[in-house]
């Protein structure tokens, strides 16, 4: 049988566009489907390169210098149109960067929504008139959408991680539902502009998978600026606020707890949105941000046709080779689940490709890391303690905090926390976490450690530049070894 194309690709994200890249240097006739006007996927459009560009037009934009004497600059609060400038900008430059990427390397671009006929042929409907391609292999790549609210989101005062980009105002208080990685980031990051922010989650602590104590510290941090956290806790009745000619008496309060809005904040206008709890506790806020994870965005594939099927949360299994269960069908990206980071799904989609033509590649290293934008940012690689507590391996630790190093001095954080763990008998790096300026960038020495089977006398003996933050490793370094000697 003679096909349109030897790889096409249904998504332009990390996964889809690495896939097509490594495809077309291999020689193939590669075809991206995408279903949004623009390339990209919801990393470019509404996630990694939104959130974190909103990051730093936060930081930027509401962190000022000192005044000789140390009298704070005031400086007032931007406003959305400001802050979204930046991002949109940041997008338009990705964009065309992504673009001429793809015609460089001679991918056809397909508009329009991609489902299945049968394994090989796709029906691609981009308005009134629906095409069909054929394809010996094809990779799904079509990422991953914001879990549905349990009520309808108006996208002003009800709202999921997607809306973010579009917001017309800051709203005065908002509560964040769900305390993952998104949750925290936004929650942070809102709370950082002078919003009241109420984080709500039903487990007992946020980010469960990082070091307890980096967790702790970050909550911290947040609290200080005036974030509430209700853990624990599970929301019974969530209704929109008509208009009340007494609401604004109420405006901003947890009347579960009696907290005052003693600070300025609460709701500016007539229309919010009240929120009730299993405990008993009532919160009245201008908006609340609904992120409670993420789901495969596969339902209108017609999955069905090529044989396959999705999960609850409409991801697809796939083996070490990203293959689904139709051997020339792979998945990549956010759609096959865990860990769905921009930085693994690029990945995957380059393995997943060496693998259907052939070309010898080495799995992806276990030592991947993470990186977490909040304010401030957390990054982490290996394992934690409480994994190597659970698993009985005996370790040490070292720790560096940025107060104690002239870099972090130099950048005014004083409250960064840095810290390495190593195996005791054989002196091996088993993880390094942080939490503090740029620790997204300091945690890559790590894991090139790491993944080389590195440890403790490395640090040791080496030399960074001073002054870095990459001196943080040598003074965790000393803190551990002097641990073991006293052991």
């Amino acid at each position: 049988m003679a096909f349109d194309f030897d790889l096409l690709v249904l998504g332009s994200g990390p996964a889809g566009q690495r896939a097509a890249v490594q495809a077309a240097k291999l020689g193939k006739r590669v075809g991206i489907v995408e279903r949004s006007r623009m390339v990209g996927g919801v990393c470019l459009h509404t996630g990694t390169v939104p959130s974190k560009t909103f990051r730093e037009a936060v930081i930027s934009l509401t962190h000022v210098p000192t005044l000789a004497r140390g009298t704070p600059v005031e400086r007032p609060r931007p406003t959305m149109k400001e802050l979204l400038h930046r991002v949109n900008t940041v997008i338009e430059r990705e964009l065309d960067v992504v673009a001429r990427q793809l015609s460089r390397n001679g991918i056809d671009l397909i508009a329009g929504s991609a489902r299945f006929l049968d394994p090989h042929t796709i029906a691609i409907n981009g308005g009134p008139l629906e095409r069909q391609a054929t394809a010996e292999h094809i990779l799904i790549a079509c990422g991953s959408v914001p879990a549905a609210p349990p009520v309808d989101a108006d996208h002003e005062t009800i709202l999921t991680s997607d809306d973010i980009v579009r917001m017309p105002r800051l709203p005065r208080s908002l509560a964040v539902i769900g305390g993952g990685v998104i949750g925290i980031e936004y929650a942070s990051m809102f709370a950082e502009l002078g919003v009241e922010v109420t984080l709500i989650d039903r487990n007992l602590r946020p980010l469960e998978f990082c070091d307890h104590e980096i967790v702790d510290e970050l909550m911290h941090q947040m609290r200080q600026k005036r974030v509430t956290f209700r853990l624990g806790e599970t929301v019974h009745k969530i209704r929109p606020l008509a208009a009340d000619p007494g609401a604004a008496r109420n405006h901003g309060q947890d009347h579960g707890v009696g907290r005052n809005n003693d600070h300025g904040v609460g709701r500016n206008n007539d229309h919010g949105v009240a929120i009730d709890l299993d405990s008993g506790k009532h919160i009245e806020v201008d908006a609340v941000l609904f992120s409670i994870g993420r789901i495969g965005a596969t339902g209108q594939l017609s999955l069905d046709k090529a044989g396959l099927t999705a999960d609850d949360r409409g991801r697809l299994k796939v083996n070490e080779r990203f293959q689904t269960s139709v051997e020339h069908i792979c998945a990549a990206g956010d759609v096959i689940g865990f860990p769905a980071l921009a930085s693994t799904s690029s990945e995957q989609g380059r393995l997943a490709v060496c693998s259907m033509f052939g070309v010898e590649s080495k799995p992806t290293p276990a030592g991947f890391p993470y990186g977490i934008y909040a304010i401030p940012e957390i990054s982490m690689v290996g394992a934690t303690e409480q994994e190597l507590t659970a698993q009985k391996v005996p370790y040490e630790v070292g720790v560096a905090r940025y107060e104690e190093i002239a870099r972090g001095q130099i950048l005014g954080d004083a409250s960064g926390f840095f810290k390495m763990i190593f195996h005791r008998e054989t002196r091996k790096l088993l993880g390094v976490h942080c939490i503090g300026t740029q620790a997204t960038e300091l945690i890559h020495i790590g894991q090139a450690v790491l993944s080389l089977g590195g440890g403790l006398d490395y640090f040791l003996e080496t030399v960074f530049n001073y002054p870095t933050l990459a001196e943080c490793y040598k003074v965790a370094a000393y803190s551990a070894s002097n641990h073991m000697r006293v052991g």
